[in-house]
């Protein structure tokens, strides 16, 4: 915090302020009945002049404990010679004055050094007392140091109360900062996470709509090839086309559907397993590429996100070996231990350009929905010569299996 805000709520002590200034006036009023006549009148009131002005600049010397010492001593000064000025009143007056001065020597200073301060008033009083009086009586002087305390008590709750308070002014300017910061980073979570939604909804459509516009293309120009010489297969084959499109259509409605309502996001219905064998199936069907499907007698229970990614991972694979491979065959595997599920396909044709084939929509997709299952997605070459794609997803802690 800075010195000039401590400034301002320290000089908002107005009950100490008000205390100093009174009891300044207190005895000078009482003491201008001696004065009157007196040819040391005139240095008297400059005096009382003097330790006026001292309380008037005292609340600025906070951040300045050597400062602060040098106007204790000062207004000593002029308080020990106000009362040697006034030999009657010496004991009172002096006293009277001091305990103000160890009120804000409390206030400003450290503990230690403020009782310090307190025990040389306490000093300079009996002094004061022994001069003017030849002694000081203990009652009074009893007196005199439980005002001491009292004073200096209460400078030091006053002390105590301002740094509670700048502490909680503090806490409440980094409670406001904190606020901020967090009101900016739930902007940027939202942000963040609008923007995860359309990554996964350009991935559904195009891992989806995709591989089933792809099909539905290449039926079309097989179809259109057959029309002269076999109209019975190239009607066959645009009624397998229409399967498709009717299914691509589906998978659209879907895709429109999460996107009014994200939690009504479509799902891969029916397990993992007769899902990936139903699109070998069709796959094969539609294209007249051999799919050879590897499967393991049970698979673990896997979470929704899992088996989409599986899902789509074998769907985009198949998709690639129609459009890029120019291949014969295609092999189509599904495995899983203890600790992680791996599907795996590869194919027997030209392979692919490694430049090429890490830049692809598709392949990007793929790789984000591995990452973001704690899993991985490589490509390499397969032993047939062709492509390799192999995408491995850790398993979360279960306890039924998926058929």
């Amino acid at each position: 915090m800075s010195i000039t805000t401590r400034h301002r709520s320290n000089y908002s002590f107005w009950l100490l302020n008000a205390a100093a200034y009174l009891t300044w006036l207190g005895i000078l009023v009482a003491a201008l009945p001696a004065l009157n006549g007196t040819p040391n009148r005139t240095l008297v009131l400059v005096l009382f002049g003097l330790f006026f002005a001292g309380l008037s600049v005292y609340v600025f010397l906070e951040e300045r404990p050597y400062l602060v010492h040098v106007y204790l001593l000062f207004q000593t000064a002029i308080a020990v010679a106000i009362s040697m000025q006034v030999p009657e009143r010496a004991a009172s007056g002096i006293s009277t004055f001091l305990f103000i001065l160890s009120a804000q020597a409390m206030l400003f200073l450290p503990l230690i050094p403020g009782l310090v301060w307190i025990l040389f008033f306490i000093g300079v009083t009996w002094l004061a007392g022994f001069f003017a009086f030849d002694v000081l009586h203990a009652n009074d002087f009893v007196a005199i140091l439980g005002g001491y305390l009292f004073f200096g008590t209460f400078g030091a709750g006053l002390r105590q109360a301002n740094e509670a308070r700048q502490r909680s002014q503090q806490l409440l300017t980094e409670l406001q900062e904190a606020h901020e910061q967090l009101k900016a980073y739930t902007s940027q979570a939202q942000q963040l996470a609008v923007a995860e939604e359309r990554n996964r909804l350009a991935r559904e459509m195009h891992d989806a709509l995709g591989h089933r516009l792809t099909v539905a293309v290449v039926q079309l120009e097989g179809a259109q090839r057959l029309i002269p010489s076999n109209p019975e297969r190239s009607a066959s084959m645009i009624e397998a086309m229409r399967a498709q499109l009717k299914q691509a259509l589906t998978e659209l409605r879907q895709t429109v559907s999460a996107l009014r309502s994200p939690e009504n996001s479509a799902g891969l219905n029916g397990s993992l397993a007769t899902a990936v064998t139903h699109l070998a199936q069709t796959f094969q069907e539609a294209t007249g590429l051999p799919v050879q499907l590897h499967l393991p007698e049970t698979l673990p229970l896997l979470p929704e996100a899992h088996r989409i990614a599986l899902y789509r991972a074998a769907q985009e694979s198949l998709t690639n070996v129609q459009r890029h491979a120019n291949a014969q065959q295609a092999w189509l595997e599904l495995s899983a231990n203890d600790t992680q599920v791996t599907l795996t396909v590869t194919d027997d044709g030209q392979g692919f350009q490694s430049e090429g084939a890490d830049g692809r929509f598709g392949l990007i997709g793929l790789r984000e929905r591995a990452k973001q299952l704690g899993g991985a997605l490589t490509l390499g070459a397969a032993e047939q010569g062709g492509a390799r794609l192999c995408m491995q997803l850790p398993i979360p802690h279960v306890e039924a299996a998926d058929v």
